[in-house]
């Protein structure tokens, strides 16, 4: 419980690593480095409808996913544009000083030795035409292949060393123009490995929706659908932010174009030169270009937004779906009480036996409710998909668990037929003598009696066993449709008396005594043996003569109901003790 508290508290303070997108992180980060100085590219639009193309399901939302993935696309291409654009015109206005000065100069001079290089180069290099004479020339042919192939090491060196100067100058004054174009070359590799890879088209959103069968998926699939109309609120949100930072840069652009326009203007006798020329007509391509990258942010949010209402659409199908299943539950259970009230009123009939009557609405309202559970599970989870060996393995772990459990279930259908227990019987259950008072489906309840072959009365305490004491115990039942049962008195002989008169004598009385109760109790047992090719059962009463110490006892043994147990051996004592008080 305290780890499962701890659990809660953690995962309730992280709740919110899931409410934004990762590339809305990544944007804020790239913000953050931008605000440092270093300027970058935002892939944000294009991270966002890749991020939500992978999240579209139906036909719908492939479509406006791609729509959308074009949108941004070309706003990442405008967005390069864009970039380069603005670091040329900050190249063609910076003044370097100090440390960039000195490195301008430096690139202009090994530009020239390059130049120079070059030229010597091909010089060196003889035409194609000629090749067949250098070729019979020998010597001189030799040495001028020496001497192009020293022309061109020194080019590479010096090439070399301009590229490395011409680093060093963008880092010192701050052009990122290669440091953007490497990136563009990045993003339109990955975009063509994008194209080459994503081929796939989901289907129309009933169908697909339709296909949620189970109460379970539909549930999912609501849950889903609200996590990504929540995601693509947050894409509409972000390409409004930048519609709204765009506008900004915007009229930030303009106004510094239209200030050196009027520059140029007013300065008449100082026409502007062919290179300021050239930077406002860039500024007013910049200008073109962040309009059209507004205007794709705009029809982003549109498709965004039509992407949400399609989602509301899909939203409303699936709780029409769930309404549906539910509706379906509670129709089941509705069934389940009324043929539980059915199977109540049926029984409330007169029926001759009792015991069957109370058998027959047992298992009915059994199956009636394993039936309705059994459909209701089929709702909300439908049919079984799962591996066979994961289900026998958990078949074989809730055997060993719950085997109990298991035996009792089983053991009440032993109990219930024909060689089982009914209430009211007399049993005896892992020792414990009793009249059965109630058969559950999991135990049994007893009220306990003495034994039944000593004093067989209450003692007024009721005892429960678990069903599963019918197949792996023993249980023992007196009762039969009379509870027939052999009892037994005891009487000592005078020591005058003639022991075998007297033992007839009582063996005549026994029969007058218990003879009809036996008689039946033969019929009733012979029934009850299922087979008339068993031995004959012998219930006639059974009068031993014992040996005591002081002289004889008579033992007799007979048959009775155990309902009129004590009656008739009151009776049989009486007319056993008067028939001794005649011998005396």
């Amino acid at each position: 419980m305290a780890l499962l508290a701890v659990c809660g508290v953690f995962a309730w303070t992280t709740r919110d690593a899931m409410a934004n997108l990762p590339f809305m992180r990544q944007k804020a980060s790239a913000s953050a480095a931008g605000s440092g100085g270093k300027a970058l590219v935002d892939l944000g639009p294009w991270q966002t409808a890749q991020a939500l193309a992978a999240l579209a399901v139906t036909a719908e939302e492939t479509e406006y996913a791609r729509e959308a993935e074009h949108l941004a696309d070309h706003e990442v291409d405008q967005a390069f544009a864009s970039a380069l654009r603005e670091a040329n015109l900050k190249a063609a206005h910076r003044s370097l000083t100090g440390d960039a000065l000195a490195l301008s100069e430096k690139v202009k001079q090994l530009e020239q030795t390059v130049a120079q290089d070059q030229g010597q180069v091909d010089k060196l290099t003889p035409p194609a035409s000629s090749a067949s004479v250098q070729a019979k020339g020998g010597d001189q042919a030799a040495a001028n292949s020496g001497d192009l192939e020293i022309a061109k090491a020194q080019l590479q060196l010096d090439s070399d060393e301009l590229s490395d100067a011409e680093h060093d100058l963008e880092r010192a004054s701050g052009d990122n123009r290669d440091e953007i174009q490497s990136e563009l070359s990045a993003h339109e590799a990955a975009m063509q490995k994008y194209d080459s890879q994503n081929s796939s088209s989901g289907e129309l959103a009933v169908i697909s929706v339709r296909r949620r069968g189970t109460l379970a998926s539909r549930l999912s699939g609501w849950f889903s659908q609200q996590s990504r109309y929540q995601l693509i609120q947050q894409a509409i949100q972000q390409a409004q932010s930048d519609v709204k930072s765009l506008t900004a840069e915007h009229n930030t652009l303009e106004t510094q174009a239209n200030a050196h326009a009027a520059a140029g203007t007013n300065a008449a006798d100082n026409p502007s030169t062919l290179a300021s020329l050239k930077a406002r007509s860039a500024e007013r391509q910049l200008l073109g270009i962040y309009d059209d990258r507004i205007q794709t942010e705009r029809q982003l949010a549109t498709v965004y937004s039509k992407w949400a209402a399609q989602l509301q659409l899909q939203h409303r199908i699936v709780e029409h779906l769930i309404f549906q299943s539910f509706a379906l539950i509670l129709f089941i259970l509705i069934c389940m009480v009324a043929g539980d009230s059915l199977v109540r009123h049926l029984m409330a009939l007169n029926m001759h036996n009792q015991r069957q009557k109370h058998t027959l609405r047992s298992i009915l309202e059994l199956s009636i409710q394993v039936v309705g559970w059994l459909l209701i599970l089929l709702v909300v989870f439908g049919l079984p998909q799962q591996m066979p060996t994961i289900l026998g393995l958990a078949t074989a772990g809730i055997t060993i668990v719950l085997q109990d459990f298991i035996l009792a279930f089983f053991g009440w259908f032993v109990l219930m037929g024909k060689n089982g227990i009914r209430v009211g019987d007399r049993v005896e259950i892992n020792g414990v003598c009793g009249e059965v008072a109630e058969i559950g489906l999991m135990n049994t309840t007893l009220l306990e009696t003495g034994k039944l072959l000593t004093d067989g009365l209450p003692t007024g305490r009721r005892i429960v066993f678990m069903n599963s004491f019918a197949i792996r115990g023993q249980y023992f039942n007196f009762s039969t449709t009379g509870q027939w049962m052999w009892d037994e008195i005891k009487a000592s002989l005078p020591a005058s008396a003639n022991p075998r008169d007297i033992v007839e004598r009582v063996r005549k009385l026994a029969i007058e005594e218990t003879g009809e109760g036996a008689a039946l109790a033969a019929r009733e047992w012979q029934k009850a043996a299922y087979s008339h090719d068993l031995s004959r059962i012998d219930t006639e009463p059974v009068v031993s003569l014992l040996t005591t110490a002081s002289g004889f006892d008579v033992q007799v043994r007979y048959v009775t109901s155990a309902t009129k147990r004590f009656e008739v051996r009151i009776a049989l004592q009486r007319r056993v003790l008067d028939l001794l008080q005649e011998q005396k």
